[in-house]
Parts: C-alpha cells; sequence; structure tokens
C-alpha cells in the first residue's frame, strides 16, 4: 500500500496513540486498563519486596481472615479448579506460609493454617496493602473509591449466584 492509500489516510497518527472509542462501552476492557496502573503498584509494594502474586496475597489474607477455611472454600472463593488451588497450596506449603491439616469433622477436606511464617507475612503485606493504592487513586474523592469499591463487589456477587 502507499503512503496515499485512503485506508492508511484513516488510520490513526501513531504519536497520538490509538483510537480505543470501540472498547469504551466494554466493563472487561476499562477493568483491564485500570488493572494496569493497580498491578504496578501492586509488584513495587507487596509482588517484588514479599515475593508474592496478587493470588499469592489473597490466598493468605483469606486465610488469615477465615478460621478453619478450606481448601476447597479457596477454590470456590477464587474461581480456581481443584488441581490449580492445590499447586498453589504446594507452593505456599514449600515456602513454609501454611500447612494443611485433615478436617476432624470431615476427613475428605483439609483444613489451611498459616504458619508463624506465613501469619507474619500476611500481617504485613496486608497493612502495605490498605495505603498501597492510595497515589493511583488520588484523582477520585473517597466517596467515588467508595462507590467504586460497592459497584465492583456488586458486580463481583453475582457470579456467585
Amino acid at each position: 500500500m502507499s503512503p496515499g492509500h485512503p485506508a492508511l489516510a484513516d488510520l490513526p497518527d501513531a504519536k497520538q496513540g490509538l483510537d480505543q472509542s470501540c472498547l469504551q462501552h466494554l466493563l472487561g476492557y476499562q477493568l483491564a486498563q485500570a488493572n494496569i496502573p493497580i498491578r504496578k503498584v501492586f509488584l513495587k509494594n507487596i509482588g517484588e519486596p514479599l515475593q508474592l502474586g496478587t493470588v499469592e496475597f489473597t490466598v493468605l489474607s483469606l486465610v488469615a481472615h477465615n478460621r478453619g477455611v478450606t481448601q476447597k472454600q479457596l477454590s470456590q472463593a477464587l474461581a480456581v479448579s481443584a488441581p490449580n488451588i492445590t499447586t498453589l497450596l504446594d507452593r505456599l506449603e514449600q515456602r513454609e506460609l501454611l500447612t494443611r491439616v485433615r478436617s476432624q469433622t470431615d476427613r475428605r477436606s483439609q483444613v489451611i493454617h498459616l504458619t508463624r511464617k506465613g501469619a507474619a507475612l500476611a500481617r504485613k503485606a496486608i497493612e502495605i496493602s490498605r495505603t498501597m493504592e492510595h497515589d493511583v487513586l488520588r484523582h477520585l474523592s473517597e466517596a467515588e473509591r467508595g462507590i467504586l469499591i460497592e459497584l465492583l463487589q456488586k458486580v463481583a456477587r453475582h457470579r456467585r449466584t
């Protein structure tokens, strides 16, 4: 194609960036775009210094706040298959962050417990997480942040029904 070709003339100038208007109506696209700076903040504050991925952080947080949680409950809460949650828990157990114990009431079930090392890491990561996103969300008022969280929770709640 030559530079004067009509199809090329309609393309946006690379210096101006892409025209993303064709995707603006998609919640998934908006979430993915919003997740870019959030992911960077997570990596900088928790991921790299504490050597935790987002799912590992989530598991440690949930186990820390849900005494007696089972492997199946974690799998359901995170929408992760049983084999994948097993692999994830294996990694955390190898790092001596948690242990799995057969349930006294249901021998088919494994209860997840944090080790001292895991509990300390969870506390530290959770504390960091309470403020790490403030800078990314500074352009939103406190009320807007609350509304954003509330709306996202509402969308997430309906995945389970």
